[in-house]
């Protein structure tokens, strides 16, 4: 599908006759009419809607290609949703077309600086992108502590795998930011070498933005990486915590086990049978109760010294 866009009072607003092209979701035939229209060769296509493509900037005299990694669309409660897309900005004859598998959405509606230029439809482009990525840092973040709330009292696997996914992630986020920026670091370059007017403390609030979001996945990422042991050794001591438990219930209920089982027989009705059976009986469950309670106390006693 494609949408196009020109630039009115310092936005960019949709018009049919604009020179600002956003292609996402492209089929074959658009492909093929990218590729002939625009002059855009197949590799550079290609790697627009290639999810393991490096960010990149490439130039030829007054035409260029930027290649930059994106988040997807975030779908909430949905962890397989937090991954990577590329997206391609390339200028052609005038032209700004901007190629991405799937759709950037909640564009801002106020752009953060005046439009007057292509140069300044890709800054606010990347300004979106950039926000993005922090969102959904922080995302990661209240998903990893309600997880982690999960793994301290889980004794399965499942939740720790998740806390795998999101360490996986990050380490993509980080990938990515860091090409990113070094993408727009050489665009930079290449807009003050050829004296191309543009935003400079915007683009120079760009890069540190971009700097700042890797800083904060690459953190995230170790954080992750050194709590990983401690989490899997909540998950084995909570199972050990439940094997000492039924461990203790299964010794309690031992010699339970073997008192019932002579009482079962017709031993105890002839040892008591002077008494009336609901008063012998009623004896020799208390008889049980106190000795599952003794036994017990004994095994919590000897808890109390191992651990002094």
């Amino acid at each position: 599908m494609v949408e196009r866009f020109g630039i009115q009072n310092h936005s960019l607003c949709p018009s049919p006759e604009g020179n600002i092209y956003y292609y996402y979701n492209v089929d074959s035939e658009e492909k093929e009419f990218i590729e002939k229209t625009f002059d855009i060769d197949e590799h550079s296509l290609a790697s627009a809607l290639d999810v393991d493509e490096v960010a990149r900037f490439e130039f030829e005299e007054n035409e260029y290609t930027i290649i930059w990694k994106s988040p997807t669309p975030l779908i909430l409660a949905d962890i397989s949703s937090l991954n990577i897309m590329s997206i391609g900005f390339f200028v052609r004859k005038g032209n700004l077309i901007i190629i991405s598998n799937k759709k950037l959405l909640n564009l801002p509606g106020k752009p953060p600086l005046h439009m007057e230029t292509l140069t300044d439809v890709i800054f606010f482009f990347q300004y979106h992108i950039i926000r993005n990525f922090t969102e959904h840092l922080k995302i990661i973040k209240l998903m990893s502590r309600e997880i982690q709330e999960k793994i301290n009292t889980s004794m399965q696997n499942e939740y720790l795998l998740q806390m795998f996914h999101l360490s996986e992630i990050l380490t993509f986020y980080l990938e990515a930011l860091n090409g990113n920026q070094k993408s727009l670091t050489k665009f930079q370059n290449y807009l003050f070498v050829k004296a191309i007017p543009c935003d400079e403390d915007f683009l120079g609030d760009l890069l540190i933005e971009t700097e700042q979001a890797a800083k904060q996945a690459e953190i995230y990422s170790e954080v992750f990486a050194s709590l990983m042991d401690a989490r899997a050794s909540i998950i084995n001591n909570n199972m050990n915590v439940l094997i000492k438990n039924l461990t203790i219930i299964n010794i309690i209920f031992l010699p339970l086990n073997l008192i019932a089982s002579i009482g079962g027989m017709s031993e105890y009705s002839v040892m008591t049978q002077g008494i009336p059976w609901p008063i012998s009986y009623g004896l020799f469950c208390l008889a049980m109760v106190l000795i599952g309670w003794l036994t017990y106390r004994f095994i919590t006693r000897l808890e109390e010294k191992q651990k002094k």
